[in-house]
């Protein structure tokens, strides 16, 4: 079945880094697009960033030229560096793709001194 397994999140002061890996399975993965999202408690599931089959990226305005979303097809990964970060990322990052309706289980980013 699809499968997404996020990693790589954690504790770090602003202006620090930060590359989260997801690695998917149960599809043609290098077939598709990928995107990441971001949640905080209490708000709604926020679009990061999204990587196209091609490897054309797109990114919010509230990450652009901090973060940057690359793809790995042969091994059924998608990465997102994270740099620059902000205690205004603090949320519960998750991979999907958005032609399917699954989701992992998620990787928590907390910015703070």
């Amino acid at each position: 079945q699809v499968q997404f397994v996020e990693s790589g999140g954690g504790l770090v002061q602003p202006g620090g880094s930060l590359r989260l890996s997801c690695a998917a399975s149960g599809f043609t993965f290098s077939r598709y697009g990928m995107n990441w999202h971001r949640q905080v408690p209490g708000k709604e599931r926020e679009l990061v960033g999204t990587i196209t089959a091609a490897g054309t990226t797109n990114y919010a305005d509230s990450v652009k030229g901090r973060f940057t979303i690359t793809r790995d097809n042969a091994k059924n990964m998608v990465y997102l560096q994270m740099n620059s970060l902000k205690p205004e990322d603090t949320a519960v990052y998750y991979c999907n793709n958005p032609m399917l309706t699954s989701w992992g289980q998620g990787t928590q980013v907390t910015v703070s001194l």
